[in-house]
């Protein structure tokens, strides 16, 4: 099972190797338009490799993505840390239980008769 994960990352590792060796000449990434920028006398760009932007998106897509699933995911967690609550409150009551009638069955044969059939 180990090679076949470090098979997998050796052959992602080289693909991204790749994308970056043919992707290396320089772009200019710009903020806002052209006609934009001329007008509020402003023009945030910078030039990078075309690789170094395509990883920017796909990191930032990744991110993204990862948060809208977190948060999307919020109403199952809070179930399931409400139902954890309720099943060690129930435990605890369970145990409660036990105890008292472990502490009747000496008193009442009634119960300890019911304990042995249950």
């Amino acid at each position: 099972m180990k090679t076949i994960r470090y098979t997998f990352w050796a052959i992602v590792g080289l693909c991204l190797i790749l994308i970056g060796l043919a992707n290396r000449d320089f772009v200019t990434v710009r903020a806002m338009p052209q006609a934009m920028a001329d007008l509020l006398g402003l023009s945030p760009d910078i030039q990078l490799p075309l690789f170094v932007v395509i990883f920017i998106g796909v990191g930032a897509g990744l991110v993204i993505g990862f948060l809208w699933e977190w948060v999307r995911e919020h109403r199952i967690r809070s179930d399931a840390r409400a139902k954890t609550r309720e099943v060690e409150s129930l435990k605890r009551e369970v145990a409660q239980l036990r105890g008292a009638v472990a502490t009747a069955q000496g008193d009442d044969d009634v119960l300890a008769l019911l304990e042995k059939t249950g």
